[in-house]
């Protein structure tokens, strides 16, 4: 996951979303009220709320956000996390510790750990293997 996590309060505009999301150079905002996860915008829904003909400058961002957060705890596994995200159809899940955020889990996250892994099982099979004429 990533630890670090972009927020904004539900009453600022989209335009400010857009901006912070530029700033922070991430795809996506949890929206907080109260230090409370209340939900989740993404660039998808700010694009999809430009072409319906939203005023970015009027338009708060509770109007734009997903309500409906879908969240971890910072135990599951990475595999439970994957079918989570499939089962859901989303691409973001917020990882929730005692009511609040410690962190993100993209498919990008997964992606990079499933890489990871087939690298380093690729290394441990590479370093075990010894051809049939290997000679130390």
């Amino acid at each position: 996951m990533t630890r670090w996590v972009a927020t904004i309060d539900p009453k600022r505009t989209v335009r400010d979303a857009a901006a912070v999301m530029a700033k922070a150079n991430t795809g996506s905002l949890i929206i907080m009220e109260e230090l409370k996860p209340v939900g989740i915008v993404t660039e998808g829904d700010i694009s999809r709320a430009l072409a319906k003909g939203a005023d970015p400058d009027k338009v708060p961002i509770r109007k734009v956000m997903s309500k409906k957060l879908i969240t971890v705890s910072p135990n599951l596994r990475v595999e439970e996390a994957a079918k989570l995200m499939a089962d859901k159809q989303v691409k973001k899940l917020p990882v929730i510790e005692d009511g609040g955020v410690v962190g993100i889990v993209t498919q990008t996250d997964i992606v990079a750990s499933s890489f990871d892994l087939v690298t380093a099982l690729k290394e441990m099979v590479r370093a075990r293997y010894r051809p049939p004429d290997f000679q130390p």
